[in-house]
């Protein structure tokens, strides 16, 4: 992959899904790169999105499963791309215990169905082509479990998923591995901690509590929120992703870490003051904070994720521009001016918004 990406095609999974729009806003806005945007359309994708770049000439929407097989190799023989960003994936750990096989068959089945047909492209290639070729598949730090009170993720941590959703994104890091070893294809792979940013589907953890907490609604936690995750702005993983694509190692992991761990109830409480300061205040007098709810835990909840991100930050000179007291400030101005944005999820019958993912 050359570092200058204009001109290149990308083929982007997932592009139509929260940390995929913002990779190809990225792509076509700010790289030049001409992008395929290849997503099924599931209930977490809205090409709203997609709309600053839509009517840009070097920006292709495909409505494609990953698992069609015909379909993917239809895409690869007519748009000809330079490389692969995988982001395609089910993702909320509620719903993983709730359908665990849905999982397995987009995750798991998905990506290897994506591996056979990038392979064959690939293979058939010409040089330049075929060693300028990539396929960066984006996966999650939950494929390494929990950790205690200290440590972090390395690059080299034993994997021990602990729900469904990520041991499905385990076995699509294995199978990404074992594409590179056994065919030779040009793999990377970067594992991400909890991103958070505008346009995040509300089920999950921040856009529910700052939705919540405007409407005056309970704002469920699970335990006492006393688990701690590492929160990375999605602007900055999108960067960080186009930094491996065109400067990673080939058969290489990389880590891609915020550095702000922060408890759930820390985070709640935060966005609460936030709401109170930039809304109107609720109708009962009543403080934000007082919303705050703990729920039954989830099973196999993971007590603590952080990430170790000085690899990429060495090598490839990468760094997150926000830190989280930016970063939050932003997605929830974001949230309280688009309210036309979420509202139609909040009914949609698909959705589960009973519990923080």
């Amino acid at each position: 992959m050359r570092n200058d990406m204009s001109g290149d095609v990308i083929l982007v999974t997932g592009g139509a899904g929260f940390i995929g729009s913002a990779v190809v806003r990225h792509l076509v806005g700010d790289c030049g790169a001409g992008v395929v945007n290849v997503d099924a359309l599931t209930y977490a994708a809205d090409l709203r999105n997609l709309a600053s770049i839509e009517r840009n000439a070097h920006y292709h929407f495909e409505q494609v499963d990953i698992c069609a097989a015909a379909e993917i190799d239809r895409v690869f023989k007519s748009h000809r791309p330079a490389a692969v960003l995988h982001l395609a994936a089910e993702s909320h750990v509620d719903r993983s215990i709730d359908d665990p096989l849905l999982f397995v068959r987009t995750n798991v089945l998905g990506t290897a169905t994506l591996l056979q047909t990038a392979h064959r492209y690939w293979h058939g290639l010409a040089s330049p082509q075929k060693e300028r070729f990539r396929f960066h598949h984006v996966s999650t730090d939950e494929v390494f479990g929990s950790l205690g009170a200290t440590g972090s993720f390395h690059e080299t941590t034993p994997y021990q998923p602990n729900s469904p959703y990520a041991a499905s994104k385990a076995g699509a890091d294995h199978l990404v591995r074992a594409w590179h070893q056994t065919y030779g294809l040009p793999t990377l792979i970067s594992n991400c901690s909890n991103n958070y940013g505008p346009h995040q589907f509300p089920e999950k953890l921040i856009p529910l509590m700052t939705i919540n907490a405007l409407e005056g609604r309970a704002m469920p936690i699970y335990g006492r929120g006393e688990n701690i995750r590492d929160w990375l702005y999605v602007d900055d993983h999108a960067k960080a992703l186009s930094m491996i694509l065109r400067y990673g190692q080939i058969g290489a992991c990389y880590n891609v870490g915020g550095h702000n761990e922060m408890r759930n109830i820390d985070v709640a409480t935060t966005i609460c003051d936030l709401v109170d300061e930039m809304a109107e205040p609720l109708a009962n007098g009543k403080k934000r904070r007082d919303l705050i709810t703990f729920v039954a835990d989830r099973p196999g909840h993971d007590e603590r994720y952080a990430i170790d991100a000085r690899k990429i930050g060495d090598e490839l000179n990468w760094r997150p521009g926000e830190d989280f007291t930016s970063g939050l400030r932003k997605t929830v101005a974001w949230y309280l001016a688009n309210a036309n944005w979420w509202q139609p999820m909040r009914t949609a019958a698909t959705q589960r918004l009973g519990l923080p993912g």
